[in-house]
């Protein structure tokens, strides 16, 4: 058995998405304490991963750039025996099985077995004594290994991101047999370079082999690094998902811990009252993701900022709104307010005049806006005009699902509060059929059409991040006070794994 040197890690690469192990970065005194995000793998998600770890390491035999062998050794009757062998690349490969082992408070275990792989190349010999002329020969070889591949990858942070450390590489030669073109040449040539060249070729190949699962984890850990970073940022608004403390590796699960701060032009966020702790996740699911409900108002506040929070209603929608039921009440109030103007002829704008407040509750995510809502007519040969302005306080619990490849919101109550109403046919505010009306209308449609634009556009948002190309099961999304869970099952991400042997091969 064979040791590698440094080697930084190993084959699973994919385990860096979600758990990072700190050695080279500053933490605080109580470093929960500033958490917006935590991501656990539990063990059948690490276990699915490293299905495809075959892959890895085929890539990382096909790219090693093996070196010329060269060598010379004196022999009885022969005199000097020189050799080189040259042009060594790997002719074929296949892996029986990977196995992977989290060994708790230490690393994780990747062993690779019975991985056989054929080298081919030249070999050059040549041989000078008392009995015979210097001579040199060329022939084309073929080398058959058997190896077993164990590497313990313990992770670090280094500048707030994810660094891994697998200098324990061992390799295990169970066969190393060289084929020489045709096997023509004298038996005692071959049982010699056999012999001979045997050790120096382990040793080349477990350098060279080592070194490039090393290149590649690395290349992995930055392109995980990246797709996680692109996934949380949405043109300026985007979350910090710096490490925020060490992670766990327990036995049956990884647990990586994230900032989370929302990050938007000159803006500040702070954060230092999580209340996290390993204890309020589960381990009977494949992959959970916490989040502090400080992420979501946070975020809240950034879309107001960057004037997000704004809706405007086409004709068929304020239709739609106006005409949900056909009384004379409302027949009454839409002449009153429109003043006989086609709809067609309307226009009509919501927006939000102070930044959402978001808390998260067992029965729900509570939303807390203040929100205007003006509608204009554009009668015709005559100047436009506001026919209607409100302010409203709108307190709304909504309930979160995923399923079908969408986010779906539900809205389960609502409170609406005016705070100012002004409405050009009742400027004495003593025709009280139109506020009734329109707060009717406000609960019953109104807050439903703009929680559907809202799921609408994140659902377009985590799709064009690629989130529909997952396959996700059985999704939940847990509320609790001052935080959410969000677990779920999960197939093979063969897209990312493509993606990434697409950007090195």
């Amino acid at each position: 058995m064979l040791r590698a040197g440094r080697m930084r890690l190993g084959t699973f690469g994919m385990l860096l998405m979600l758990v990072h192990m700190s050695a080279a970065c500053e933490f605080g005194p109580l470093p929960y304490s500033v958490t917006g995000i935590v991501c656990r793998m539990t063990k059948p998600a690490a276990l699915l991963l490293n299905q495809e770890t075959a892959q890895v390491i085929q890539a990382a035999f096909r790219n090693a750039k093996f070196p010329n062998i060269t060598g010379e050794r004196s022999m009885r009757l022969l005199g000097r025996v020189a050799y080189g062998l040259t042009n060594i690349q790997v002719n074929d490969l296949s892996i029986e099985r990977s196995e992977v082992e989290l060994k708790e408070n230490d690393a994780i275990r990747i062993a690779i077995k019975n991985v056989t792989a054929f080298f081919k190349g030249t070999l050059t010999y040549g041989y000078a004594g008392a009995w015979f002329m210097q001579l040199f020969h060329s022939v084309d070889f073929e080398i058959e290994s058997s190896i077993d591949l164990e590497i313990d990858i313990k992770l670090m942070c280094q500048k707030d991101q994810v660094a891994a450390d697998a200098s324990d590489c061992y390799l295990t030669f169970h066969k190393l047999t060289l084929h020489l073109q045709g096997d023509k040449e004298p038996g005692w040539l071959k049982q010699l370079f056999t012999d001979f060249i045997s050790f120096t070729l382990k040793l080349v190949l477990k350098s060279e082999v080592c070194n490039e699962i090393n290149f590649l984890a690395q290349l992995l850990a930055n392109f995980v690094h990246d797709s996680a970073e692109n996934f949380v940022q949405d043109e300026d608004i985007r979350l910090d998902i710096s490490l925020a403390s060490v992670p766990l590796i327990k036995a049956n699960y990884l647990e990586s811990h994230h900032k989370g701060l929302v990050l938007y032009k000159n803006y500040s966020d702070v954060f230092s009252d999580s209340v996290f702790s390993p204890s309020l996740l589960p381990e009977s699911r494949m992959l959970y993701f916490w989040l502090s409900e400080h992420i979501l108002d946070s975020l809240a506040s950034a879309a107001f900022l960057d004037k997000r929070l704004v809706l405007t209603l086409s004709a068929e929608k304020l239709q739609a709104l106006f005409e949900v039921e056909d009384t004379e009440v409302q027949r009454k109030v839409v002449q009153m307010i429109f003043q006989g103007t086609s709809y067609n002829d309307s226009a009509a704008k919501v927006w939000s005049l102070a930044h959402p407040q978001i808390s998260l509750q067992p029965e729900g995510t509570v939303v807390k806006s203040l929100v205007a809502v003006e509608i204009s007519i554009f009668p015709p040969a005559e100047e436009p005009m506001t026919v209607l302005y409100m302010e409203k306080e709108i307190t709304v619990t909504i309930q979160a699902a995923y399923a079908e490849k969408r986010l779906i919101l539900h809205p389960l109550d609502s409170r609406i509060e005016f705070k100012v109403f002004k409405c050009t046919a009742d400027p004495s505010g003593n025709e009280p059929s139109i506020r009734n009306f329109l707060q009717t209308m406000i609960s019953v449609v109104g807050i439903p059409e703009v929680i559907s634009r809202i799921e609408s556009a994140l659902t377009s948002l985590m799709n064009s991040k690629g989130l529909h190309l997952f396959e996700i099961r059985n999704p939940e999304i847990i509320t609790r006070k001052g935080y959410a869970i969000v677990q779920l099952d999960f197939g093979f991400p063969n897209h990312l794994l493509f993606d990434f042997l697409e950007k090195i091969l």
